[in-house]
């Protein structure tokens, strides 16, 4: 049994690679998943090392170095984040590989490949990471190609008023109502897109801003929302998105 924690806090990114893990490493027992430095600091401190870390670059209380300052680790380390590839060749910490998010299967198979032949590579200090750290910021997909017969074309963005999921198909669905099919899932592409921009309204649906058409409430603990040039009239958020919803709406 590969004993192994997950320090990320982006919820999708969890379930994914939970997901992954359960696919190419059928031996794996995900101990817990945290997504803050505080949270990371006093499970190390109560608790003997795993096996293997997934170890996400940005958490929801800072930098996930300033865990390293606080505490002693020296189990091996996968690092998993949206950071610029250049840099992050340059995260060493104890670490067998790096993954660029959404995690590439192919790519993880090879990353715990690695971890099994008990490969790591060299290490540099805190202060250079830091100094990669700084000018680095998150990309987000501006564009999503989709197959139009034996043409391939991009569509913006900007142009997208949704993606949803069919008969376990992903779909994107433009402003102008024309629908194609993506080859991403909507766990990944929820990790792709800016969220200023974009919502994950429900298992099925994530909205751009300017697909909402109407929001209405639906009992006291739900809203319902029509999007633009969507048949489907009974989208609901449930009571647990309906904060950052409205704060999304608002921002």
């Amino acid at each position: 049994m590969t004993k192994i924690l997950i320090i990320e806090d982006e919820k999708p990114a969890v379930r994914r690679l939970t997901q992954l893990l359960s696919e190419h490493l059928p031996e794996a027992q995900v101990l817990e998943s945290l997504d803050t430095v505080s949270s990371a600091v006093n499970w190390f401190s109560t608790n003997p090392e795993p096996d293997l870390i997934f170890l996400d670059i940005q958490l929801a209380d800072g930098i996930s170095f300033e865990i390293f300052e606080k505490v002693k680790i020296t189990a091996p380390i996968i690092f998993c984040t949206a950071y610029d590839q250049y840099a992050i060749k340059a995260f060493k910490l104890n670490s067998i590989d790096y993954l660029l998010k959404p995690i590439d299967p192919e790519e993880l198979a090879q990353a715990l490949t690695k971890f099994k032949s008990g490969r790591k590579e060299a290490g540099i200090s805190l202060e250079q990471i830091r100094s990669l750290m700084q000018p680095t910021t998150k990309a987000f997909k501006t564009r999503f190609l989709i197959k139009l017969g034996e043409r391939i074309q991009s569509v913006d963005t900007q142009d997208i008023a949704f993606f949803f999921s069919e008969d376990k198909v992903t779909l994107l669905q433009t402003r102008q109502g024309k629908k194609y099919i993506v080859d991403y899932i909507l766990d990944e592409i929820e990790e792709m897109v800016s969220p200023e921009q974009f919502f994950r309204i429900n298992r099925k649906y994530i909205s751009s801003i300017y697909a909402i058409r109407d929001v209405f409430t639906y009992s006291n603990s739900r809203l319902k929302v029509h999007l633009e040039n969507c048949s489907d009239n009974d989208i609901l958020i449930s009571r647990e998105r309906m904060g950052a919803f409205k704060s999304w709406l608002g921002q």
